[in-house]
């Protein structure tokens, strides 16, 4: 069987050993596509991007048998335009942004399921702003488009509000104008009239337990291979940890099977993976979606591999060229695998950076972990990208047990043998 050419966008270090570890990665040939920093850091261009893509393409000598990323805007929007150009599988352009247009994305999930909060559109240029008509405090502000939770805030009272609108309205042409390259592109439907990329959209609050639905569709139908708890840290709206499978009762996995195979339709997505959350709430039995995103989740990677035997880029690169996307089930060494975040809830400088020697040292003396640091030596924590607006993130540590205890051991063990140490802003001495 001949090798088959596969250019990922974004492709970084610290996904190629998922990559590489997928059934049949021999007969694949990853190439990169463009940088994370080109396509995420600074200013975006999609003009630019484009052009950049297809000129690499275009000198490549050999075939292109599949274009594939698994970040969010603008790779999620880039991979349905090459694709199309280069006669390579996607879905359409407009299933994607109406997937990543988080306005966009409420109004077609109101036709498929009640299972959403209230939400409005916010006039970022009132004088005063002024909360939605029917969307009560506590709610949550936040950009038809973002990365990472960037510039999403949780406010209480108008005070809040104001301030979160202000910080927007600074923020929001970062990201909201290039996405207005990409809707120029699409026939909106009138609901979609004079929206554009750069508005503000407001949700009420939700509680509960936070999930991830992950899954496909092919030739129409519909499949879910895995849901995952999201845990957050205490009194905190930043993730602690993923961990899968889900705890939940399987008939509330029910629900949530059938919920998300019904937005998948409604938004019209083929030939690709999807993550959708949620938040159930366990006192009142109810479920609401947080956010759909057109891609499965890169960060998951690693947990599908411990559990199932296989990472989810499984599913999305064999949809690329056309193949059975169908994920194995239990086959993994583990019955249970978390990607713990470890955080830092105040700026400071990264003063204590471990090596990639010494990370592979402890990734081997405890079998069952991966690890990826984030700050570089000397780096101010609120100099990295893609950070929410409560906490930076220094570490992604990955582990697979057979209980949630021994995941919390591994994590802890980790988290000790790195060594990691940030400096306050104006601290006489280092933290860890």
């Amino acid at each position: 069987m001949s090798e088959k050419n596969i250019f990922v966008l974004g492709l970084e270090e610290a996904n190629l050993p998922a990559l590489h570890d997928v059934p049949d990665a021999d007969r694949y040939r990853f190439h990169p596509l463009l940088t994370v920093k080109e396509l995420q850091v600074g200013e975006v261009s999609v003009p630019d991007l484009l052009d950049k893509a297809q000129q690499l393409l275009d000198a490549f000598d050999g075939s292109v048998d599949a274009i594939v990323g698994y970040w969010d805007f603008p790779v999620s929007t880039l991979v349905p335009i090459l694709s199309e150009r280069y006669g390579t599988r996607s879905t359409s352009l407009e299933s994607v942004v109406k997937c990543e247009h988080k306005y966009w994305s409420r109004l077609e999930q109101e036709k498929a399921v009640d299972t959403h909060p209230r939400f409005g559109r916010v006039d970022l240029h009132a004088d005063p702003p002024r909360p939605p008509e029917g969307v009560a405090f506590p709610m949550w502000l936040k950009p038809a488009l973002a990365y990472s939770s960037e510039l999403a805030y949780g406010v209480k009272d108008e005070t809040e509000f104001g301030m979160a609108v202000e910080k927007i309205r600074k923020g929001i042409g970062r990201v909201g104008q290039p996405f207005e390259d990409i809707l120029d592109r699409l026939d909106l439907p009138p609901e979609m009239a004079g929206v554009g990329g750069q508005v503000c959209l407001a949700e009420e609050a939700l509680s509960g337990i936070q999930v991830a639905v992950e899954g496909y569709v092919r030739d129409g139908e519909v499949t879910v291979y895995g849901v995952l708890d999201s845990i957050d840290y205490p009194g905190s709206s930043s993730f602690l940890r993923h961990q899968y499978p889900s705890t939940l009762p399987e008939a509330v996995l029910h629900r949530l099977r059938d919920a998300s195979a019904r937005v998948m339709r409604q938004i019209g997505m083929q030939e690709a993976t999807f993550s959708i959350e949620y938040f159930y709430d366990p006192h009142t039995d109810v479920i609401n979606v947080l956010e759909v995103n057109p891609r499965h989740s890169q960060s998951h990677a690693e947990l599908f591999q411990y559990v199932d035997g296989a990472p989810n880029h499984h599913a999305m690169l064999r949809l690329a060229l056309g193949e059975d996307p169908s994920m194995p089930h239990r086959e993994g060494r583990y019955r249970t695998a978390a990607k713990w975040y470890y955080r830092w809830f105040a700026d400071g400088v990264a003063r204590a950076v471990p090596s990639r020697e010494e990370i592979e040292r402890i990734e081997r003396e405890i079998p069952g972990t991966r690890i990826h640091v984030i700050p570089e030596p000397g780096q101010q924590l609120s100099d990295m990208e893609q950070q929410d607006c409560y906490s930076f993130e220094l570490a992604h540590v990955f582990t697979g047990g057979d209980s949630e205890e021994e995941l919390r051991e591994k994590y802890d063990h980790c988290v000790a043998a790195l060594h990691l140490a940030c400096e306050k802003a104006g601290a006489a001495g280092p933290e860890s």
